[in-house]
């Protein structure tokens, strides 16, 4: 991984915002001097220091910005009009701009600063604390390909990232960013039914998520599909067959699908909020 040259900076330093930085240094993309994060809650700025131990604290969103030529957008939705109208006279040519921020389109963030400011919109999701993302990105109008590149190497840091157009950050957000409660439920429903016929709650609860961490981890290494896998676990009439048919007939598959469905759906909803200035 080619190392960075530029000072990264973090409008806000949350949890996201610091699993950001932490992989940016340990994948060696920078050291930790180019980072730079500012956030108004002294908790945040402890944590952000004690992930990141070289890091610098900037006091003021614009003093991050005459600093950094690299600024994550890592605020919630509903601060972000506000932190956009403040930074907006110190944004120059030199600046990348990355949102973190989800339900906010480009062009939302474009109006409201300086022409051709170049933006690029990032979809993570919670498993980047563990370096294990899945991650999703778009280019604004006024990005560069470099851009773009600086970008997915960033999120590389921490799991996997994909270039995608703008329109496809719904779908994103309802399978990636929402995925892992999805799964979480998953793992909980086999814990639960591995005490109820006899299991430790402890033993169940371990089996269960060394399972699914198993199975995903086998889709990766095999590259063979789930159903091809699913295939060379399932014996005519055996165990799994059963399970099997259970799971058909409580229509599991459709359950996760509709989760999908009504999180994507709400992501979109959430996006058009945000467009016609609804917070």
């Amino acid at each position: 991984m080619a190392r960075l040259t530029q000072n990264l900076g973090f409008l806000g330093g949350g949890r996201m915002a610091t699993a950001l930085a932490r992989g940016c240094v340990q994948s060696g993309l920078v050291s930790g001097s180019q980072i730079l994060a500012a956030d108004p809650s002294a908790e945040a700025r402890q944590t952000f220091l004690q992930q990141v131990p070289d890091a610098k604290l900037v006091d003021g969103n614009e003093h991050l910005l005459a600093a950094a030529d690299v600024v994550l957008l890592a605020v919630k939705p509903q601060v972000m009009p506000a932190v956009l109208a403040e930074i907006a006279g110190a944004v120059s040519e030199r600046h990348l701009l990355i949102s973190i921020a989800a339900g906010i389109p480009l062009q939302k963030m474009a109006r409201a600063l300086p022409p051709q400011t170049r933006l690029v919109r990032v979809m993570p999701n919670t498993p980047c604390l563990v370096g294990l993302g899945a991650s999703c990105f778009s280019l604004g109008t006024a990005a560069h390909r470099d851009d773009g590149r600086l970008v997915q190497q960033v999120l590389e840091s921490v799991g996997l990232a994909f270039p995608v157009e703008e329109h496809l950050l719904d779908a994103v957000t309802g399978l990636a960013g929402s995925g892992p409660a999805f799964v979480y439920s998953v793992i909980e429903a086999l814990t639960v039914e591995g005490t109820a016929q006899g299991l430790p709650a402890e033993l169940a609860a371990l089996l269960a998520t060394q399972t699914v961490r198993g199975a995903a981890e086998m889709v990766l290494a095999t590259q063979q599909s789930p159903a091809e896998l699913r295939a060379q676990v399932t014996s005519p009439g055996g165990t799994t067959v059963a399970g099997l048919a259970a799971w058909e007939h409580q229509q599991g598959a459709t359950a996760v699908r509709a989760a999908v469905a009504a999180a994507t759906q709400r992501s979109a909803e959430l996006g058009g909020d945000h467009q016609n200035g609804a917070q």
